[in-house]
């Protein structure tokens, strides 16, 4: 997975450095979008080796910003750069750059929430499910805005092999804020353990590579941030669909502290609750008394399996959700107050 040595497989041209590129073009973060630059590029390098051997390969780069990671991934020697920039103000650099390394560099001016990866590359570099992973990265150094909601929009076109994904196991080397770095990686037992530990370790190899100190960033973030590599796994450790998986976990951590009955429990209607309760647990051999973090992947398996068949047995349940019902309850209170 992560390489050792220096980058050296493709020499660009004399550039201005990115501390120039930022003057040169008035690029000041903005902090509404929790943008940080890292300038440095001894530590872009670093994060570029955690990906592997990139010579030949296809990339594509997540908000390159300034285009400091970006180099590091031309001077890699990758034969595909497709770079996916929201924000104008960095299209003339990034141009700059694509100048400098002929046929390499495509950008698109766009939002990579949105963007459809599928119609990125061409079909001839994807490999099967079970095959090697394909010579395909997604690479970036996120806004800390945008990383959660990008990690878990991937986690399910993981799940369903969309996106990047359709060309076989790509792997994702990304930046997050330390702590979320530290949950994505959590083990069972951990008080970092969390939601996004659980989907992201069902469905992919997690790792931890390493943490840059925030003031290595400009301007300074308030916290440090991990690197975090990720490949699919050829088989699921859970064998259910992606919101059936997102709703169990998601119930169960919303009472963290508590023990993880309480959040199983509002799976079910409040007519039905404690029978339900009971029947999963009972189903699934799990302890009611476990907290959420000290449940292992096993452990929501088995939930997820009895989960789906109680679903299957009663109508409704997979599509009840108890706010929805909390919120009818109260407005039905409301309406009696008031006479109406």
């Amino acid at each position: 997975m992560a390489g050792s040595g220096k980058l050296a497989s493709f020499r660009l041209p004399p550039l201005p450095t990115i501390g120039e590129i930022i003057k040169l073009y008035n690029l000041r973060a903005q902090k509404q979008l929790s943008q940080n630059f890292l300038l440095d590029m001894r530590l872009t390098d670093k994060i570029i080796r955690q990906a592997g051997n990139l010579r030949n390969s296809t990339v594509c780069e997540v908000g390159p910003g300034p285009g400091g990671l970006t180099r590091s991934i031309l001077r890699a020697g990758v034969a595909d750069l497709l770079v996916v920039e929201k924000d104008t103000r960095f299209i003339p650099g990034l141009q700059l750059l694509s100048e400098a390394a002929p046929g390499k560099v495509r950008i698109v001016h766009g939002d990579i929430l949105k963007y459809r990866m599928e119609g990125g590359f061409p079909a001839h570099i994807g490999k099967t499910w079970e095959d090697e992973p394909p010579n395909l990265h997604v690479i970036g150094n996120l806004p800390f805005s945008v990383s959660t909601p990008l990690i878990i929009k991937w986690l399910e076109q993981m799940a369903s092999r969309t996106g990047p994904f359709a060309f076989g196991r790509t792997r994702l080397t990304l930046t997050f804020q330390k702590e979320v770095a530290e949950r994505l990686t959590a083990s069972t037992g951990s008080r970092q353990r969390s939601r996004i530990s659980v989907m992201a370790q069902y469905l992919s190899t997690v790792k931890n590579c390493f943490t840059i100190p925030g003031q290595a960033f400009v301007p300074k973030p308030d916290v440090d941030v991990g690197v975090v590599h990720f490949t699919p796994l050829v088989q699921p450790q859970i064998q259910q669909p992606f919101k059936l998986v997102e709703k169990l976990v998601r119930n169960v951590f919303q009472f963290r502290r508590k023990h993880c009955d309480k959040g199983l429990q509002m799976l079910f209607p409040e007519a039905q609750r404690p029978e339900l309760t009971h029947e999963l647990l009972l189903r699934a051999d799990v302890d009611p008394t476990h907290r959420p973090f000290e449940l292992s992947i096993s452990h929501f398996r088995a939930l997820a399996d009895a989960y789906a068949g109680l679903c299957e047995e009663h109508e409704g349940i997979i599509g009840y959700e108890f706010r929805e019902e909390l919120r009818q309850k109260r407005h039905q209170h409301s309406r009696e107050r008031t006479g109406c």
